[in-house]
């Protein structure tokens, strides 16, 4: 393959992960109250550092890195958390947490492997479904135009959304290929342009952002270390690694190399090493995209080449804040329809998770009804549990981790101990 075809390979890849890429810092940084440097920042450094994890996945050395063409971008299993955190006991402890939770996921990379029992299916894809839940009053107050803007629910705002809503859906219905697999992106694009000729663009953020800049540790200030905020965070990051270690069989499978214990405990050490710099240069923790693992089927080139090339890419972006505060004038609204689309994915990809497990076992139906009940339940009304000590109102104030640890102690009392159950044949669903 010749180096320009390469190159627009890592182009594509790119694209496809920008948009999921992008939602997280704006989401965190809009709820924490960052100032627009401080957002731009944030954007910046969660790019260069996408590229960072990257690479280093898809270098294969003696302790680090996978070696498979995997693209790496900011979980959104963290998002709660770290706002929960941040809120209540500030920044630095939101770093602090990522550092000492990545600095954790290193150190038990190479048994990790048998810690997966705890997060078969039913766990993962409750944890997956709470995940998409508690976002999508997120996604809502922005089509809004912002919780406790003065348009908020105006007519331009949802008419705006709405706009943009449909074109990621025609988009997504009539486009295929690499075109469909942006219409997330493309519909970001459309709607900020739709309301730049109705003249509700500011460009100041753009116009005040410099051309380079050098990134900085602890931006944001000095790092501390808060236990509940530690032990959540180090949930968030197991949580990830057992979607990561899907996305690397399915690459395994893929590009036909077989993978041993020790290639994934390179892959875990590796998004562990991520979040250490990540938290170090204040961006986010690290997991496996699985929407770049659909562009790979889809072109048939499993090059390390090509995705090597998309990390260089994202790094270089990383350097150049003016591209990363054209973030700053996509219309609330719009981002707030973008976000609809892709949290309620991440919804159906939990329920897809979660399907074949909940009709195997009525324990797996319980297990599941609790963990994303109880969830969910939180995520609406975090004080339910304000009586708790405080060590432990970030666990149970937090519907992701509250779900997590629900759905984890379930699983281990229902279906890891005691007499075994045989699992309910399932008949094939027919029209009558």
């Amino acid at each position: 393959m010749n180096k320009a075809k390469e190159f627009t390979l890592g182009i594509q890849h790119l694209l496809a992960m920008y948009a999921g890429a992008i939602l997280v810092p704006i989401i965190i940084g809009g709820a924490l109250q960052f100032s627009t440097e401080q957002m731009t920042y944030l954007v910046a450094i969660d790019i260069m550092m996408c590229g960072l994890a990257t690479i280093l996945q898809v270098l294969r050395g003696k302790f680090f890195g996978i070696g498979l063409p995997v693209v790496l971008g900011c979980t959104f299993t963290a998002v709660t958390p770290i706002i929960a955190i941040g809120s209540d006991k500030g920044v630095g402890a939101v770093y602090g947490a990522i550092i000492a939770s990545g600095l954790i996921i290193v150190l038990i990379s190479g048994i990790f492997g048998k810690l997966v029992k705890f997060f078969p299916p039913v766990v993962t894809g409750s944890v997956v479904t709470i995940i998409g839940i508690s976002l999508i009053p997120v996604a809502l107050n922005n089509m809004g135009g912002g919780q406790g803007a003065e348009d908020f629910g105006s007519a331009f705002n949802i008419s705006l959304a709405m706009i943009t809503l449909v074109v990621i859906l025609l988009i997504y219905r009539f486009a295929t290929g690499f075109v469909r697999s942006i219409s997330i992106l493309l519909g970001l694009v459309i709607g900020t342009v739709t309301a730049g000729f109705l003249g509700k663009i500011d460009f100041t953020p753009v116009t005040e952002a410099g051309w380079l800049h050098m990134v900085q540790p602890f931006y944001f200030g000095t790092p501390t270390f808060d236990i509940a905020a530690i032990l959540t965070m180090t949930l968030v990051g197991m949580v990830s690694l057992v979607e990561s270690s899907g996305v690397y069989y399915a690459l395994s499978d893929i590009t036909k190399e077989k993978l041993d214990s020790k290639d994934l405990a390179r892959g875990y050490r590796s998004e562990g090493l991520a979040s250490i710099i990540g938290g170090i240069f204040n961006a986010f923790p690290y997991t496996t995209f699985s929407q770049n693992v659909g562009l790979l089927k889809m072109t048939g080139v499993k090059s390390r080449r090509v995705i090597m090339i998309t990390g260089v890419l994202l790094v270089a972006l990383g350097f150049l804040p003016k591209i990363a505060a054209l973030t700053q004038i996509i219309p609330t609204a719009v981002l707030g329809a973008a976000m609809l689309a892709m949290f309620g994915m991440v919804v159906t990809q939990g329920i897809t998770m979660l399907a074949p497990e909940i009709v195997r076992t009525p324990e797996n139906a319980m297990v599941a009804a609790i963990a994303v009940g109880l969830g969910a339940g939180v995520a609406f009304v975090p004080s339910i549990f304000a009586v708790l000590p405080e060590w432990a109102s970030i666990l149970t104030s937090n519907g992701i981790v509250c779900g997590s640890i629900t759905a984890i102690v379930l699983n281990f009392l229902f279906n890891m101990i005691g007499p075994k159950k045989e699992p309910i044949p399932v008949e094939p669903a027919t029209v009558k």
